[in-house]
């Protein structure tokens, strides 16, 4: 999202929602403009630079979790599983972080390439 399509939010924008009222309604778009409107600045201070680092990060952190929830012969933990939902979660917001300090849509993106006419020869 670049920064000439938002403002900055009111308090009555800023409120937190509870998860389950984010999870009832949330969009791609939707998810990217949370995450500009509570962390854009300090986002953008930071630099595409460092926010991929950061990004590579959880990353590292859900190859742990996938790996920990994969084992032969053990079955994952709730405390396992609800990590690895939580990294699913953090690798989403640091993309979208950077889709953020880029000025990329992440929706409009989606859109454009995955366009039936475009995307061809997908291996199973």
């Amino acid at each position: 999202m670049s920064s000439h399509n938002h403002t900055d939010p009111s308090p009555e924008q800023n409120q937190t929602l509870s998860p389950e009222q984010l999870a009832a309604g949330m969009t791609v778009r939707g998810f990217q403009e949370l995450i500009y409107r509570r962390y854009f600045a300090s986002d953008n201070a930071r630099g595409t630079a460092g926010t991929f680092l950061y990004l590579t990060e959880e990353f590292g952190e859900l190859a742990t979790a996938l790996a920990n929830c994969n084992r032969p012969n053990k079955p994952a933990t709730q405390e396992e599983r609800a990590n690895l939902e939580e990294e699913f979660a953090d690798v989403l917001a640091w993309l979208a972080t950077l889709a953020n300090i880029n000025g990329v849509d992440l929706a409009d993106t989606l859109v454009k390439y995955t366009d039936p006419d475009r995307v061809q020869g997908i291996k199973d």
